[in-house]
């Protein structure tokens, strides 16, 4: 089994239709380089949810992805720039999505005045492979006695 080592990734791009797709895609390959073949369905929906209300909604379509993961938890967060976008407003439908989906998930005000929207899934890193019992080693009683030289008469008699 393999060790949880944490892993962060942060992908800036300005969103338009062609881009949800290809956005879905390289998070997708994070995650199964991560070895988090599980999370790449629920969190590549999530991410394509935001990024399609971010298109449909904002003015300001530059954007920020980021996911980070701790051995627990995966966390993908998307930060607009657009002040004018409301969540409670305009992004209901697509948060209600990701609350059903999602472990947990929130959104936050930047000091600049745009927000992050995050959600989270909760998952192991890595299978758990059952434990096969091993045999024992050899304790030190019990260890193979070293061959011994032995004269070899036999063999030079006859050869002669």
């Amino acid at each position: 089994m393999k060790t949880a080592v944490p892993r962060y990734y942060h992908l800036d791009v300005d969103v338009t239709p062609e881009r949800v797709g290809q956005v879905s895609r390289i998070l997708a390959a994070h995650l199964r380089y991560w070895d988090l073949d599980n999370l790449v369905e629920p969190v590549c929906r999530g991410a394509e949810l935001l990024l399609k209300a971010i298109d449909e909604h904002a003015t300001d379509k530059f954007t920020s992805i980021e996911m980070w993961w701790n051995g627990q938890h995966l966390i993908t967060a998307v930060g607009d720039n657009d002040r004018d976008l409301r969540p409670d407003q305009d992004l209901r439908g697509c948060l209600e999505h990701l609350a059903a989906m999602s472990d947990g998930w929130g959104c936050c005000a930047t000091d600049t005045g745009s927000k992050v929207i995050w959600f989270s899934q909760r998952a192991r890193s890595g299978e758990r492979v059952p434990l096969v019992p091993t045999a024992p080693v050899p304790g030190v009683r019990e260890v193979l006695q070293v061959p011994r030289e032995e004269p070899v008469v036999g063999v030079l008699e006859d050869a002669r």
